[in-house]
């Protein structure tokens, strides 16, 4: 599990948060009041199945879906409706990482032309920006030579490395993590985790951390927020979530997520099942 982080002031601030979308004629309300926060240097994982409104939230943050009343604050400033220079201005500060990373990045430019981009279009000289990139790609544990190389000729655990490069190369201080490994093996996700943490120790950037799979979640973040049919049903401390659950619907996403031990997942099950009996509270 990730270290604590540095500060406890919110870097980013969502209250009462509430997002509709239309369909046809009707209006599906995605989000219903959501708030959390996100302090410097913090990981705060979302979690909740397909649906839940987890990523609406995310696109709401980053400006991708229109919130219909709420507000969300970045650094004290208000960000809600920002459009126009005023959210290209945020781009330095607020990144995104995508589940596809081929899909994210430009197949007819080279690596080192993705990486570049973002950089020489806000003004950076051509060689300050190619020594940012060969920064970036060290930091990212991949070779000098990736600059010359097309995404195609990557595998998907590497192009998610170069993604996760494009993403830190203006140093943002929040990013927002979209499903970022779960469409890579268990093997690569491992590693691509362990690149997340270590970028997170080295330069204090902050995640929004957005999974279906707590197990996941379990490993990088320091507090988590679960999401059930637009509402945050329970937040708290990794440990806490992920070893006391109190809410059922954060209990079943727990037992659909195996653990390493099949008697420790036995006794999780009959004591939370148990629990669920006891309450009198149907899991959802």
């Amino acid at each position: 599990m990730n270290t604590e982080p540095r500060e406890a002031t919110p870097l980013l601030q969502v209250d009462d948060l509430v997002v509709d979308y239309r369909r046809g004629r009707t209006t599906f309300r995605a989000l219903k009041g959501v708030s959390m926060t996100i302090a410097p240097g913090e990981c705060v994982g979302l979690v909740g199945e397909s649906g839940s409104g987890k990523s609406t939230l995310g696109k709401a943050i980053l400006g991708l879906a229109e919130v219909a009343s709420g507000r969300i604050t970045f650094d004290g400033a208000d960000i809600t409706h920002a459009k126009g220079a005023a959210r290209r201005r945020l781009a330095a500060d607020l990144q995104v990482v995508f589940q596809d990373p081929y899909g994210s990045l430009d197949p007819t430019l080279t690596v080192g032309q993705i990486l570049a981009e973002p950089l020489t279009a806000s003004g950076t000289s051509k060689a300050d920006a190619r020594k940012a990139v060969a920064e970036m790609l060290e930091q990212v544990k991949l070779p000098a030579d990736t600059v010359t190389r097309y995404p195609s000729e990557f595998s998907g655990g590497q192009r998610q490395r170069i993604a996760i490069a494009r993403a830190l190369v203006r140093r943002p201080r929040l990013i927002v993590c979209d499903e970022p490994v779960s469409a890579l093996d268990l093997t690569t996700q491992s590693t691509v985790i362990d690149l997340f943490i270590d970028i997170q120790r080295e330069t204090g950037v902050s995640y929004l951390f957005v999974s279906h799979d707590l197990g996941v979640v379990r490993r990088i973040c320091h507090r988590v927020s679960v999401m059930y049919q637009g509402e945050c049903v329970e937040t708290g401390p990794n440990e806490t979530i992920t070893r006391n659950p109190e809410h059922s619907y954060t209990r079943r996403l727990l037992l659909a997520s195996p653990v390493a031990d099949p008697a420790r997942q036995a006794e999780r099950r009959r004591s939370w099942l148990g629990l669920r009996a006891t309450a009198g509270s149907p899991v959802p």
